[in-house]
């Protein structure tokens, strides 16, 4: 499975992310104990050059991971026919023990991507640059993420084989099985679609409110991210059966399969953007240095505003599938 093409572009990228974050990570240590923007040392004028280049190089690395943890699961899918007892993703992914592991790094790298692209664009926007130092310690915690996922991945990617037996969808997302799928597949589908439309409205109307006070911007950051967590259950439990069209398959991965249009790209890139969107905004908003506070206002609006649209749009995508199905409950 490693010289299938998507698999060693994937690898190659995972494994140039992991090199870059690390020799960045390197830098951050150096920048956190001498950055002095008001000296006008030697190393002082060399820490701001090399900024800008690994500034730059990082932007083009964090702005691949969206387009990386697209490409894994479509690969994932790609390639469930390839592998005995695999109907879809999950499959794939269920093949191996470093699967949803590798799934999972990918995700966490792709948001904290967003947050530290957001953070890099404030920034750059005050002359004193009051966020370099957060954005470097933040960078700290990203470069063993990326380390992690490149491990992961290249491991996930060399275990795949062919003559491997792996189980379906159906096996844990089962009202009847113990674990968090069984237990999301097994809530009311009503109750579901209840508690999405009302945290759908609660972050909404947050969004709108969070302009009044900082608190409420921060606290956006943390209700996207718990709104995101109910947006995915809601999938499992009730989204997913009038989109199959049957009240006993749960899988949110056959979303992304042909014979339902891809439909489940449509419903997850606006819903994983709002989120991101979301968290970034919450944490521009926390404590906001003095020369970028008015800045920070509009630039945390925008996110909010772009993480907003997401989950509307996510939210319209589920009333329609609703609408349209032929299954009624």
């Amino acid at each position: 499975m490693i010289l299938h093409p998507p698999v060693m572009a994937l690898s190659l990228a995972a494994l140039l992310s992991a090199v870059s974050l690390a020799w960045a990570g390197v830098f951050s240590v150096q920048l956190l104990r001498h950055w002095d923007l008001a000296s006008g040392a030697r190393r002082q004028i060399e820490l701001e050059r090399r900024t800008y280049l690994i500034s730059t190089t990082l932007t083009l690395v964090m702005g691949l991971q969206g387009l990386a943890l697209l490409l894994m699961v479509f690969n994932a899918d790609s390639m469930a026919p390839l592998l005995i007892g695999a109907m879809c993703a999950f499959g794939t992914f269920n093949a191996s023990v470093f699967g949803f592991p590798a799934l999972f790094a990918k995700m966490a790298l792709f948001f904290a991507a967003i947050v530290w692209l957001a953070m890099n664009h404030a920034d750059v926007q005050a002359r004193d640059y009051p966020l370099t130092r957060r954005k470097y310690a933040l960078l700290l915690l990203i470069a063993p993420l990326g380390l992690m996922d490149a491990g992961l991945s290249l491991a996930y990617f060399a275990d795949l084989k062919t003559d491997t037996l792996t189980s379906c969808c159906g096996t844990v997302f089962n009202p009847e099985k113990a674990g968090l799928g069984g237990e999301a597949a097994a809530l009311d589908p009503h109750t579901a679609l209840i508690l999405l439309f009302v945290s759908l409205g609660l972050t909404t109307a947050l969004g709108w409110l969070a302009d009044r006070t900082q608190w409420l911007a921060v606290a956006y950051g943390v209700v996207s991210a718990a709104f995101f967590a109910v947006a995915l259950v809601a999938v499992v439990s009730a989204v997913s059966i009038y989109i199959y069209e049957n009240p006993h398959h749960h899988c949110p991965f056959c979303l992304l399969k042909r014979e339902y249009n891809y439909i489940g790209f449509v419903l997850y890139i606006p819903l994983f953007a709002g989120a991101a969107c979301g968290l970034a905004s919450g944490v521009l908003s926390l404590r906001p240095p003095p020369s970028l506070q008015a800045l920070l206002v509009g630039i945390t609006r925008r996110l909010r505003r772009v993480s907003m649209i997401g989950f509307v749009v996510f939210g319209g995508l589920c009333v329609w599938a609703v609408i349209a199905s032929g299954l009624r409950i």
